[in-house]
């Protein structure tokens, strides 16, 4: 786990970056594997379910431009996936991964405690 937990089960955590833009969040199976194709059906299953709700959650309480989601980084070799949102009035120039320093800040628990009701 990353932040506050937002929500978990048997097979995943979600929790929320601790630090930074608002409405970043991860989905990371409690099995540690490195990779996505390590997965089991149920686990891989159990991601999808979270991801989609972590999407709805984060598209009505913050009204991004856009919700996106990657799996993405080589520095930790347990499978997380990152689902995260790009805020109305980031720059154009920003690509869609980048963050934005001005981007919307606040509390973070807050937002965990407001996108539980999404599971």
């Amino acid at each position: 786990m990353v932040g506050p937990v937002v929500w978990s089960s048997e097979l995943v955590v979600v929790s929320h970056q601790p630090v930074g833009m608002l409405g970043h969040l991860f989905v990371e199976t409690r099995r540690h594997v490195a990779t996505l194709d390590s997965l089991t059906v149920p686990e891989v299953e159990a991601v999808a379910r979270a991801v989609r709700l972590v999407a709805m959650g984060l598209r009505a309480e913050l009204a991004p431009e856009f919700v996106f989601s990657a799996v993405a980084g080589r520095q930790v070799a347990h499978f997380h996936q990152h689902v995260f949102v790009r805020h109305q009035g980031t720059p154009e120039a920003l690509a869609w991964h980048e963050d934005w320093a001005e981007a919307p800040t606040g509390d973070v628990g807050a937002l965990s405690t407001v996108l539980s009701r999404y599971f």
